[in-house]
């Protein structure tokens, strides 16, 4: 059989002699459909914070300060608290205790919740009563809140509305943050009914019209209208985005902390007012979280030596609810932790849940996210049970992850990432245009070729081999966190 092939060079020089009839057609590139993220409901963030909000004088600074070990002024008068208290509170994990005992490290640092103190709220806030246009500005500044309700008795202890009515206290709260999204909402259709009449001239590629952002408004409007809270609608990402832009305060996750006496506390919850809570959360936000819990029982402990705390608590049978507290906020900010483990340093570092490999490298310095090459993952489970990581590596459980890897709490992460040495190491000046090789592994010590110095967030000490051509120049690096 005639090969056709071997002919082309022929045809190539004759003048005006197409081989297109000839040429073998490629096949199709198949396209895979990408699926389209979910945007959250939130900050685009990994530093959120939760907001303690509720009534005046219902113990709001008290949790604060056993939760925090702070010691914000808690007094038995309404508005004690003016200006919002911040902190920073630990996030209890067995994982991280387990990996600071087995890696001995210099040095620690856990996994942090950021905790807002914010004045009480009172009935008519959102018209200004009781500085409440204040107050409710800081409410939208947080992420999430811990919406705490008196459920105690105390004659001592005065209360806004003179009785003890949680219900009521629940609906005074959430009537007023509705409220004042619908005042939001309201000057949005105002606006945007206005703006929607005329061409969008100045519109970026891939936004929503104005009469786009109108029906996405209206659609809200109707649907707090309903007397639905918007964190509890299903929407869209172009809707989702609408509503992070207007920082609604309805939209931000809610638990319920419900703050009984240290005698019903101790008895088991045995409190008449927790079952009308339940109630009326499953009628008016079901889903969301409920915890009993007793400032009093958690204000003691905190004044307490560790042994007093245990004997206290093992004498009554009662466990603090304080880390259940932290770890539900946490994850009602929809976040979770990866750890870098060496002699150095052990640390947790805190990311969205689903972030890919590259966003979570960018937590440790944004190098690490542009010049992502792949992420070498080791399960905490795996890392227990086998002991070591060479044991982990012999194991076959040393994972090599691209950029698609979605990180999953508990992670054990090293991370290398394509650079440019003058780029990590502005302080030193020293003219370089090579590709460098990093990575996040700690475990080796030796030091860096290019001086000793270090910049304000990194230490990069070069371990590259002495074999290297300058033109293709590959170095290795430890990075060390440092503040």
């Amino acid at each position: 059989m005639l090969n056709i092939t071997r002919k082309i060079p022929f045809f190539i020089r004759c003048k005006g002699f197409s081989t297109s009839s000839i040429a073998y057609a490629k096949k199709k590139a198949s396209k895979k459909e990408v699926p389209t993220e979910k945007v959250l409901l939130g900050r685009p963030s990994n530093n959120l914070s939760m907001g303690v909000v509720g009534l005046p004088n219902i113990g709001k600074s008290s949790l604060f300060n056993a939760l925090t070990n702070s010691s914000v002024p808690a007094e038995n008068y309404p508005f004690c608290t003016i200006d919002p208290s911040e902190a920073r509170v630990r996030v209890p994990d067995d994982r991280f205790d387990w990996l600071v005992d087995t890696y001995q490290p210099d040095k620690i640092t856990p996994a942090h919740l950021t905790v807002v103190d914010i004045a009480g709220l009172v009935r008519g806030a959102s018209q200004g009563a009781g500085l409440g246009n204040a107050f409710l500005s800081n409410v939208a500044s947080v992420d999430a809140i811990y919406h705490l309700v008196r459920t105690f008795e105390n004659d001592d202890i005065t209360h806004v509305e003179n009785t003890i009515n949680p219900v009521r206290d629940l609906e005074i709260i959430q009537n007023e943050l509705r409220i004042k999204d619908e005042e939001m909402l309201e000057r949005q259709l105002i606006e945007l009914t206005k703006l929607a009449k005329f061409p969008d001239s100045k519109r970026l590629p891939g936004t929503m019209s104005k009469k786009e952002e109108l029906a996405v408004v209206e659609k809200l409007a109707n649907f707090m209208a309903q007397g639905r809270d918007v964190r509890k609608g299903d929407w869209n990402n172009n809707e989702v985005n609408t509503i992070n832009s207007l920082h609604l305060l309805t939209a931000k996750p809610m638990i319920y902390l419900c703050n009984s006496s240290e005698e019903d506390f101790i008895n088991g919850n045995h409190n008449k007012h927790l079952p009308d809570i339940q109630r009326w959360v499953d009628e008016n936000n079901k889903g969301d979280l409920i915890i009993p819990l007793s400032v009093s029982v958690e204000s003691k402990l905190v004044d307490m030596s560790k042994e007093e705390a245990e004997a206290y608590l093992n004498d009554n049978r009662i466990e603090s609810q304080l880390p259940r507290v932290i770890l539900a906020g946490y994850k009602a900010l929809d976040l979770i932790h990866y750890f870098t483990c060496g002699k150095q340093e052990v640390r947790a570092w805190t990311v969205r849940n689903n972030a890919k490999a590259p966003q979570a490298a960018g937590v440790i310095h944004t190098d690490f996210e542009r010049g992502f090459i792949s992420a070498e993952i080791m399960k905490y489970h795996d890392l227990k049970e086998l002991g070591s990581e060479n044991a982990v590596k012999a194991a076959g459980k040393f994972l090599q992850k691209g950029k698609e890897y979605v990180m999953e709490d508990g992670d054990i992460a090293h991370f290398k990432f394509n650079g440019n040495l003058r780029d990590s190491i502005i302080h030193n000046k020293r003219p370089c245009t090579n590709p460098v090789l990093l990575c996040s592994d700690q475990q080796e010590k030796v030091e860096l070729r290019y001086g000793n110095r270090i910049n304000r967030l990194l230490k990069l000490i070069d371990i590259g081999s002495a074999t290297q051509t300058p033109k293709a120049q590959s170095v290795k690096c430890v990075i060390q966190h440092i503040y």
